[in-house]
């Protein structure tokens, strides 16, 4: 029996989107894809925003529309794009998010040893096209920017991709956080190339403009809101933890492939040279973490059982945040609070947590957003526009903070 893989879904963003060819469906039904259900898009951000529950998979069928439209448009202003070129487009961003681990970004440097889930994507997308005999191979190019018409990789990856205009208006959507609201749609229908490079038409100026801001104005109401810090530095202390008291021999509770990752420091060169590790890699998903934290509440480690209650429980670390480095005093009087309700000295560094968080809206030089001017001259955007605004966005704004638990008492 032949099965109809011209598939139509019904997204709460976009309405009905379809699936364009059998290959594609294939790729969503794959068990690698299929475990982006299971990834949350926004990490702990559900903590402040109660219907940031959408996924990874969401994300990237979204990304994916995205793609169709925007590839039309520059087909209809005279660009030859071939079938499998629009293919190829659509799944290298269909994939590129493949290489995320639970929770998206707040583990990826703690599950891995500096691992980008980029690199990841790379590596799943590289055996998924050995599984589909080689029909992944122009998206492959695409995905790491060797194509030879670079506008696709900049559809893909840049400043301006179709990967940050989904996200930017699903997560404005599923947060209900309406200064993150963009028009995504005016800015898709002003894409156009100059000479290989993808571009914006000047009438469509303010819709970029709005569109920075907007990812500037949701790093610091979402992305890097407080709250999402403190449950994001609790979930990384429990991982810490974990792998502590594994190293020390301890039994913990774990599924087969998260213990892999909670024994092992695994760098990028073991993933390349084992293919076990990719393996138990795309088994992972947020599941297998909460499972753990669930279980890990009763363990008999006051530090690790005594986080991973408060964490379920919403009992979450307090923070400051400070536009310069938080000043010695005030860590000094944190520490001495905390040591006096028990936890000692070699305890203190899962309690109290210093850091930094920076928000670039817009960065000159590194990929480039172009404006086409009615004369038909391509240049910076940030030379481009009128508003001061945009200039100063290209400036980074670098926060710093420390994370405490004000409640906790290990006596």
């Amino acid at each position: 029996m032949t099965v109809n893989k011209r598939k139509i879904f019904n997204d709460p963003v976009y309405g009905f989107v379809t699936i364009h060819s059998d290959l594609i469906y294939d790729l969503i039904e794959h068990p690698f894809f299929q475990r982006l259900r299971r990834i949350k898009q926004l990490g702990m951000a559900e903590y402040v925003y109660p219907g940031a529950l959408h996924t990874r998979f969401h994300h990237a069928l979204g990304a994916m529309h995205l793609m169709y439209q925007a590839l039309q448009v520059l087909q209809s202003k005279g660009h030859a794009i071939s079938e499998d070129e629009f293919e190829a487009a659509q799944i290298a961003i269909l994939l590129h998010d493949i290489g995320h681990g639970p929770f998206s970004h707040v583990l990826e440097y703690t599950i891995l040893e500096d691992v980008h889930h980029e690199h990841i994507s790379s590596l799943i997308m590289q055996k998924l096209n050995y599984e589909f005999n080689g029909r992944l191979s122009m998206a492959l190019e695409m995905f790491n920017g060797t194509y030879g018409r670079d506008f696709f990789h900049q559809l893909i990856s840049s400043q301006l991709d179709m990967d940050r205009m989904d996200y930017l208006t699903r997560d404005c959507f599923f947060t209900g956080v309406a200064e993150g609201t963009i028009g995504v749609d005016r800015i898709i229908k002003m894409l156009n190339v100059v000479d290989n490079q993808l571009v914006v038409e000047e009438k469509g100026l303010l819709s970029v403009e709005n569109f920075l801001n907007a990812r500037r104005l949701m790093y610091w109401q979402v992305y890097l809101h407080k709250t999402a810090i403190c449950a994001e530095t609790m979930l990384i202390q429990i991982i810490r933890r974990a792998r502590e008291l594994m190293s020390q021999g301890q039994e913990l509770f774990a599924g087969p492939a998260l213990s892999v990752f909670l024994k092992e420091n695994v760098s990028l060169s073991a993933f390349q040279n084992n293919d076990s590790y990719l393996q138990s890699f795309t088994l992972l998903d947020d599941y297998d973490i909460w499972a753990c934290v669930k279980n890990w509440r009763f363990h008999s480690d006051k530090i690790l059982s005594t986080i991973c209650e408060d964490l379920l429980n919403r009992n979450l670390f307090k923070i400051k945040i400070s536009n310069k480095p938080i000043e010695e005093p005030l860590i000094s009087s944190l520490k001495q609070a905390l040591l006096e309700k028990g936890i000692s000295e070699t305890e203190l560094s899962y309690f109290i947590t210093e850091g930094d968080v920076s928000n670039k809206g817009y960065v000159r030089g590194d990929e480039t957003i172009y404006i086409c001017t009615k004369n038909k001259e391509v240049v910076d955007i940030a030379d481009a526009s009128d508003l001061p605004a945009i200039k100063a966005l290209s400036n980074i704004v670098k926060k710093y903070y420390v994370c405490w638990g004000k409640n906790v008492y290990l006596q």
